[in-house]
């Protein structure tokens, strides 16, 4: 039997022909040229006097030819420092979340399992006020770790699944074979296991972390300034809150959509036959 050979298909992956690529452009264009024409006609219709030329000075400065950054800027590198740090904190607590609850004992998986069922219905606003104002006065955490603990254990909770399901699609032939040759639980799911389980969970992890950034705003409800509170303190002293909301917002857009990029770049790659 002769098989037919797609020219929209190669590399392992489903390709995408240029009339898609073409179709998708125009449709861009067009939402793009729609939310530009909603802009304006609720412009004339709010009456609203936009003041575009004062923003750029918030975001950075030009002083006898030196560059220095504005403060949304230094906003911005506080978000990155709260969200990079919750993000590794949160991975390791869905690495020991996932484990307790696949492991052989009673206690680890009741307990992990509590602590899923505690953090996933509880509003991340109510965990982030509980931890700043009722836990850290007993152990003396800072405000930033106070950011950190609340954003990592509700994304540490929500990667746990993700993980459990990436340790579980492995398959269980994997298992019996490194115990076969007599490693032990940790060497099994180090050696053997999770570089496996690694290529299921990469791209959902990935996009964890856009949610992690987004949900990274709520920090500034316990005096961070990161950049939605930078944001919330130049409104407040100069009433642009169209221009300025509008440019925190385009500014978490091109954070999220660079990790959905990256997302992406990693699915295509783990895609490729090996």
């Amino acid at each position: 039997m002769t098989k037919t050979c797609d020219p929209s298909i190669s590399g392992g992956g489903v390709g995408i022909g240029p009339g898609v690529h073409l179709r998708d452009t125009i449709a861009f264009m067009v939402t793009a040229g729609l939310l530009v024409w909603l802009v304006a006609a609720g412009e004339s219709g709010l009456g609203y006097n936009w003041q575009w030329y004062r923003v750029p000075p918030y975001l950075y400065r030009l002083s006898d030819g030196h560059f220095s950054a504005g403060p949304l800027i230094h906003g911005l590198g506080v978000t990155l420092q709260v969200s990079g740090v919750s993000l590794l904190f949160s991975s390791l607590f869905g690495l020991v979340t996932a484990i307790c609850r696949l492991s052989g004992s009673f206690t680890a998986r009741v307990l992990s399992r509590a602590y899923l069922e505690l953090i996933r219905n509880t509003p991340l606003l109510v965990q982030l006020f509980f931890i700043y104002f009722v836990f850290s006065p007993m152990v003396g955490l800072s405000r930033f770790a106070s950011a950190v603990l609340a954003l990592s254990l509700f994304e540490g909770a929500y990667a746990s699944e993700i993980i459990r399901a990436g340790i579980l699609a492995v398959p269980q032939g994997q298992w019996e074979a490194a115990d076969s040759l007599g490693l032990s639980r940790y060497r099994i799911y180090r050696h053997v296991v999770l570089p496996q389980a690694l290529r299921h969970m990469t791209p959902p992890l990935v996009s964890q972390a856009v949610s992690l950034i987004k949900d990274s705003a709520l920090v500034s409800t316990i005096a961070i300034y990161d950049l939605t509170m930078r944001g919330q303190e130049i409104i407040a002293e100069t009433y642009l809150v169209f221009e300025l909301w509008f440019t925190i917002a385009a500014i978490y857009l091109l954070l999220t959509l660079g990790l959905s990029g990256i997302t992406r770049m990693i699915e295509r790659r783990l895609a490729m036959p090996q």
